[in-house]
């Protein structure tokens, strides 16, 4: 039979179902330090996509066995010239053609679409560290694509935390905060401050390093953070948010971000953190970020690791996060090809 391709919807229970077992299956064998990948949030991926995002998905069959999934998001909204990519195989069917079968299933989907460039991400082992596949960045090298960014995932186990040294970062990121208060919330944005927030969410992929990558501005309004709130409650994701709010203007001007899913009590990410640039060197990120740890630990007693992600050129977040007690794991690289 060898390999057939088959789009599939939010309507196709059961190509969602095989697609899941395939992301599954390679999430254990690839990074077994990872929770289980989330039912609930590869549901919501197909069912709920992000605000201005139109995915398209397709099944790979090997001899009529799911063998590997393509997931392909094409903004909308901006960056209308990209796309990202999410291309698995399952540990089972690898080097059997069924990746390039995708691969050449994405390039029509790609160009059907106008679309100019393609980025996914693919993992290694940094030196000397835990032992990581190298397929994913010889697969994308071999298929003309280029490493335009480098990151680094770092990990945080709560259980060896220094609480007095957190202490000590709080009193010293305080003492640099005068005119400044924090506040704190849980899931959704408060409506007082969710303009402010989507305007800091908008400068993300302005302020943040982004290498070689081409991707612009994301233009980001109240309507905008709704929606991705919507999907993200569809995801089941529980979320912590700690901002900082300068006390003369009323504006939130730095904000950070711990989520928890809904099957792994024992796992967090920490996603976001942005200073505006006008109100930086007040220590307000390093602020945000030690109140909404513990906040987090208080309220989710079982959470044993956080895991988080920097550029590896972006020196100010690496300090910060490593002074938390941020650990590096492996090493992700965001590849792009030009079609």
């Amino acid at each position: 039979m060898g390999i057939t391709i088959a789009p599939f919807d939010a309507a196709d229970e059961a190509a969602i179902d095989e697609a899941y077992r395939v992301g599954a299956a390679a999430n254990e064998a690839d990074l077994p330090d990872f929770p289980p990948l989330c039912r609930q949030r590869f549901d919501a991926a197909v069912r709920h996509p992000m605000p201005g995002n139109a995915p398209r998905w397709a099944l790979a069959r090997l001899d009529g066995v799911p063998a590997g999934y393509l997931g392909l998001d094409l903004p909308q909204l901006d960056n209308t010239d990209n796309s990202t990519v999410d291309l698995v195989v399952h540990p089972a069917y690898r080097r059997r053609g069924v990746g390039r079968a995708l691969h050449e299933h994405c390039l029509r989907l790609l160009r059907e679409h106008g679309r100019k460039r393609v980025m996914g991400m693919a993992v290694s082992a940094l030196p000397g560290g835990i032992a990581r596949p190298e397929a994913g960045g010889a697969f994308a090298a071999a298929l003309g694509a280029r490493p335009v960014l480098a990151e680094v995932r770092r990990r945080l186990a709560t259980d060896r935390l220094d609480h007095a040294a957190l202490d000590a970062l709080a009193a010293e990121a305080r003492a640099h905060a005068t005119g400044y208060r924090t506040v704190r919330w849980q899931g959704d944005t408060p409506e007082e401050y969710a303009a402010d927030v989507a305007y800091l969410d908008g400068r993300l992929m302005t302020d943040a390093p982004l290498g070689d990558l081409e991707w612009e501005p994301e233009q980001v309004d109240v309507a905008r953070l709704r929606g991705t709130e919507r999907a993200l409650d569809a995801r089941g994701r529980r979320r912590y948010h700690h901002a900082a709010v300068h006390e003369a203007t009323g504006r939130v001007v730095a904000w950070t971000l711990i989520d928890r899913g809904p099957s792994d009590d024992w796992h967090a990410f920490q996603q976001i953190t942005i200073v505006d640039p006008a109100h930086r060197g007040h220590r307000l990120g390093l602020l945000a970020k030690v109140e909404n740890l513990r906040w987090v630990l208080d309220h989710e007693p079982t959470l044993r690791v956080i895991d988080t992600w920097n550029a590896a050129e972006n020196r100010h977040m690496i300090t910060i996060n490593e002074q938390l007690g941020f650990r590096p794991v492996d090493a992700w690289t965001d590849w792009q090809l030009t079609i």
